[in-house]
């Protein structure tokens, strides 16, 4: 349920108000705008009756939500949601994302495989203008027999890049036990098949580091949102959204992008939403295609993968870009983001 406050409505008479909606033994979401206050009621309203609150004077409205996702709805949230990645870290520039001004891009190699490869590839991307850096130190693979990552180590390799660049740092997390290493991680990304994964939702939204939440290999777009509650009930309401393409009948790509996910998750969410060409396609000559329509369709960032010598590289080598390529690529988008008077 949400309760609309009017706009004269003192601090005191605000404070008072939900006060008295917690002695219900319900949550408060408070969202305060320019023009209007929006309380979010979280827990049991079904005994409630929107009415009531109409009594007191400083209601302006109350009604019902009727998704299933309250916290990530913008019904909750009227203003869209910026996440700062990297904030109050010397020597690192942070990056905002969702203020719809900028779409920035989270670069990198699928995976870390030594100091020197991801040394090469994050001074490369961030010549290019990336303003994250990403890598994987864990690798989920189909196959048992593939290049799992390095784990720990690769963790420590990502903050050394971090330090000489200044860029933040964005990998993926595959368990619970291996949170405690993340502490030097400014995004932290929840993989296609982690998404449902509700024990480690529910301690990333203890952990107070934003997330960028990836839509599953057949996951919908309420099942990315009743994702993405998971996180922000538990206390953490930095979510990203991430459409990385979606398992289809067709085989052509390595995934099939739902682009219009973008504006829809817009319309019903004040989380931002990020693309990720690479997975999506997993073909390196569509990647940049795929990337310019993301820009062109609103998306709040975009996450691709470079590596300086793909042919060699231990994971995904199809789908990565070689520097130059990435390079040209975002001169392109710059184009096509400013049509909008954006910057990457």
């Amino acid at each position: 349920m949400i309760v609309i406050l009017k706009k004269e409505a003192s601090k005191q008479a605000v404070d008072a108000f939900v006060s008295d909606v917690k002695k219900k033994g319900l949550g408060v979401h408070i969202s305060t705008g320019v023009d209007k206050t929006v309380l979010g009621l979280l827990g049991d309203t079904s005994r409630l009756d929107p009415e009531d609150f109409l009594a007191n004077d400083i209601v302006e409205s109350a009604e019902r939500v009727s998704a299933p996702y309250k916290m990530a709805s913008r019904s909750f949230h009227p203003q869209n949601t910026v996440v700062v990645v990297g904030a109050n870290q010397s020597g690192v520039t942070p990056c905002e994302i969702g203020t719809g001004k900028s779409c920035p891009l989270i670069a990198g190699p699928c995976s870390v495989e030594n100091e020197q490869q991801i040394m090469d590839a994050a001074r490369a991307v961030k010549s290019a203008g990336a303003k994250i850096l990403r890598g994987g130190a864990y690798k989920p693979r189909t196959s048992p027999y593939s290049f799992q990552g390095l784990g720990v180590e690769g963790l420590k390799l990502l903050s050394l890049a971090k330090k000489e660049t200044g860029l933040p740092v964005c990998t993926e997390l595959m368990a619970i036990s291996e949170l405690k290493y993340f502490d030097d991680v400014d995004l932290i990304q929840i993989g296609a098949r982690n998404f449902q994964n509700f024990d480690l939702l529910k301690e990333l939204g203890k952990c107070g580091k934003p997330v960028l939440l990836k839509r599953g290999l057949s996951g919908t777009i309420s099942e990315l949102l009743m994702s993405a509650e998971y996180i922000m009930a538990n206390g953490n309401e930095n979510v990203i959204l991430c459409e990385r393409g979606i398992r289809t009948y067709d085989n052509y790509t390595r995934n099939c992008l739902d682009i219009s996910a973008v504006p829809y998750l817009h319309k019903v969410s004040h989380l931002p939403v990020v693309i990720d060409p690479s997975h999506a396609c997993g073909i390196r000559w569509m990647v940049g295609e795929l990337a310019k329509a993301a820009v062109a369709i609103g998306a709040d960032g975009l996450e691709i993968e470079v590596h300086c010598n793909p042919e060699k590289a231990l994971s995904d080598a199809s789908q990565q870009l070689t520097p130059a390529q990435f390079s040209e690529l975002t001169e392109k988008l710059q184009k096509i983001a400013s049509v909008d008077g954006k910057t990457l």
